[in-house]
């Protein structure tokens, strides 16, 4: 399996003097998702928990709704250099009588880790729709449990501390309790494998549920978690225009700047049980 971590020397530069010493740094590789054999993306992301990668990306790109959509994943050889396989090529079986992704969605796209989805085109993906909607979801979770969710959410981010160049997604319950965490160099990468954990663990749609991310909230992360049947986004920055307009549209409640103690919300604010005085 790929390694979620490599070692490389570095000149380190500082008042104190100069000296060239070993660097963890965050891997970043390619994986090619396959359907049926036949590929449909290809997406730079740190090697670990790809099955949950490409189980979440189907999901909240609208190829599957349901974790019996899928029948096998398997990895297929993709030798590197030496010779070894290099487990970057992974096909995913779907069930019988599951449809192959359409026009509309089957393409031979190039996933950074950056930038998701390059040459996407937004009105496309506005034009998804959820088998899960979130706009009927009764959540509500008060400020104080939701202030603490970056600390939780930092604490949790294993690899970050090594090396300092990751993006973590992590799932919430109403009472604040960590259900999982992933780490990825590609936040859109973190948030499908958390998406992919819970259709694994037949969790999907994720009532009751706050997604936290350690970054901004992009249109690209609103529109992943409205496919998963999320109520709630919160991130530590900021979210785009596009991004608060598609959380209204789909019902959700997306939190930004939640950091210290306060926030914004900026849509979806009765489900942030707030005291007449606040």
């Amino acid at each position: 399996m790929g390694r979620v971590t490599v070692r490389r020397p570095v000149l380190r530069i500082a008042e104190n003097g100069n000296r060239t010493r070993p660097d963890t740094l965050a891997a970043e590789e390619p994986l090619e998702i396959r359907v049926n054999g036949k590929p449909l993306s290809v997406t730079m992301r740190t090697p670990g928990h790809d099955v949950e990668l490409a189980h979440g990306f189907l999901l909240t790109e609208g190829v599957i709704a349901d974790r019996d959509d899928l029948a096998t994943a398997r990895y297929c050889d993709s030798p590197g250099p030496d010779g070894r396989n290099t487990y970057n090529v992974l096909d995913i079986a779907l069930s019988p009588g599951v449809p192959m992704p359409d026009a509309s969605v089957e393409r031979n796209f190039y996933t950074t880790s950056s930038c998701g989805v390059c040459g996407k085109a937004a009105l496309d993906a506005v034009k998804l729709r959820t088998h899960h909607s979130p706009a009927t979801d009764p959540l509500s979770i008060a400020p104080d449990t939701l202030i603490g969710l970056p600390d939780a959410l930092r604490s949790a981010q294993r690899v970050f501390d090594s090396t300092g160049g990751l993006h973590a997604a992590g799932l919430f319950d109403a009472r604040g309790q960590l259900l999982v965490v992933r780490e990825d160099v590609g936040r859109h990468n973190a948030v499908d494998k958390v998406m992919g954990w819970a259709l694994m663990e037949r969790r999907v749609p994720l009532t009751g549920c706050v997604l936290m991310v350690s970054g901004r909230a992009s249109f690209e992360l609103v529109q992943k978690a409205a496919m998963a049947g999320v109520p709630m986004l919160s991130a530590v920055s900021a979210p785009s225009s596009l991004a608060v307009d598609l959380a209204e549209e789909q019902g959700m409640t997306l939190i930004g700047f939640l950091r210290g103690s306060s926030m914004n919300v900026y849509t979806g604010a009765e489900r942030v049980a707030v005291t007449e005085s606040a």
